[in-house]
């Protein structure tokens, strides 16, 4: 029974936790207990585990005589996991080991970001991304650096939807840097040059929404 009891919530904390990185359960969305039962097709048991799960995890909180709610979007959050993100991916780019095979990989994976932008899809363009970033990443040989990168990024998920929605245009420009990054890793530059411009790629894109905000910083997921 305790195995049953534990797939069910799993499927329910997949699917909650799905719904709220797709921006269908936005910020301050009630989750009511009894309606996801009825939903998924399980008892509330499963779903009251997985939501206590995802506030463990900072995606969901308890308001009182309101109940479990979708948290609210942390601006400073973005900041600091941009910032931490630009020095770690940096370091990890720079001096990752990668094969042909995987910078031909990224370099597809581009190509599918820069076909996209004819009819932009900000939250496809964002998985792409993603999948482009955590593959030349992976190419590092410190796993605790790989690990806290994954962690890093795992952060910038509860932003939810996608920074590129704030500013498409970046879009178009974070390809063209995908491209010069790969450029300078096929030719074998130096590790500083490749490092530095990997940060200040990702810097990039803090800036683009800095300069989109003029309130304070309010964006919704990864670059």
């Amino acid at each position: 029974m305790t195995a049953i009891v534990g797939s069910k919530t799993q499927y329910a904390y997949e699917t909650l936790r799905d719904r709220i990185v797709e921006g269908r359960y936005g910020p301050g969305a009630r989750l009511v207990f009894d309606r996801i039962a009825r939903e998924l097709g399980v008892s509330p048991v499963p779903v009251r585990e997985a939501v206590r799960r995802l506030q463990a995890e900072g995606w969901v909180v308890f308001e009182p005589n309101v109940g479990a709610q979708v948290a609210d979007i942390d601006p400073d959050a973005y900041r600091h996991t941009m910032e931490t993100l630009a020095l770690l991916e940096g370091h990890a780019v720079a001096h990752a080991r990668l094969s042909a095979a995987q910078l031909d990989r990224a370099a597809h994976l581009n190509d599918l970001m820069a076909a996209s932008l004819v009819e932009f899809d900000p939250l496809g363009f964002t998985r792409l991304n993603r999948e482009f970033h955590l593959l030349l990443c992976d190419g590092s040989p410190n796993p605790r650096l790989r690990e806290l990168i994954g962690k890093e990024w795992a952060r910038l998920d509860m932003s939810r939807r996608t920074t590129f929605s704030l500013v498409p245009g970046r879009a178009r420009e974070s390809v063209a840097e995908h491209a010069e990054l790969l450029r300078l890793l096929r030719a074998e530059a130096p590790a500083e040059d490749v490092e530095r411009f990997a940060r200040e790629h990702k810097l990039n894109t803090l800036r683009a929404v800095d300069e989109r905000s003029p309130a304070p910083l309010s964006v919704e997921f990864p670059t």
